[in-house]
């Protein structure tokens, strides 16, 4: 489990990709003190394991359904990585628990200035919208954000001065791909109420209807 607050960001080294998966080889520094081959450390949002690692890199495999459902597939040599440690008893849980299983990716659709903030609008799917509420808690590319607002095909977060220095976020442009996970909160709940399976009744009010009930 993580928290959403990025420790370091990391510089991609080298990236093998065979035919549908890759190895990825990332330096750093922070985020290897103490870390050992099996550990695993949140890379733009995903949970990775690392595979080997040095005093300035670690390496990991990143599964042919990782490298579908994230933006992973797009890292090259030199881009630039979020990187957050697992979470470990007893922290401070600043952000929100976040697990490293992203349900999708978002486009950067604006970016618009306002006095010591800028503000992110990012297009993705209903799927994905679903689970998204003004106020509730989102994870882009492994930073814990605020939802300020939310529509039927955006959604917008407010970046202020400190993420902005320790992130990638506002290093991306307009048209750029982001990894999202929803809270898991609705994703649960939405499971045990049944929601998921749930089809709305058509309505029956018709001409017809209000005639025979003397509405008409």
């Amino acid at each position: 489990m993580f928290t959403g607050l990025i420790e370091e960001i990391g510089k991609v080294h080298s990236v093998i990709k065979s035919v549908n998966s890759a190895k990825i080889v990332i330096s750093a520094s922070k985020v290897l003190d103490g870390v050992k081959i099996g550990d695993s450390i949140c890379t733009n949002g995903v949970c990775l394991t690392v595979t080997e690692n040095s005093s300035n890199q670690f390496a990991v495999d990143v599964m042919a359904e990782t490298m579908r459902r994230s933006n992973l597939c797009d890292l090259n040599s030199g881009d630039l990585v979020n990187l957050e440690r697992a979470l470990q008893v007893g922290d401070r849980l600043g952000g929100h628990i976040v697990s490293g299983h992203i349900d999708g990716t978002g486009t950067i659709s604006e970016l618009k200035p306002e006095d010591n903030a800028i503000w992110v609008t990012i297009s993705t799917t209903s799927d994905i919208l679903k689970y998204i509420v003004q106020k509730g808690s989102i994870t882009i590319d492994g930073i814990s954000l605020t939802v300020a607002y939310v529509d039927d095909r955006n959604f917008k977060v407010s970046i202020i001065p400190h993420t902005k220095d320790v992130t990638t976020l506002l290093k991306k442009h307009i048209g750029d791909i982001v990894n999202l996970e929803c809270d898991m909160l609705g994703k649960y709940v939405e499971k045990l109420l049944g929601v998921q399976n749930y089809t709305p009744k058509k309505s029956i009010i018709d001409m017809n209807f209000l005639n025979e009930h003397g509405f008409v």
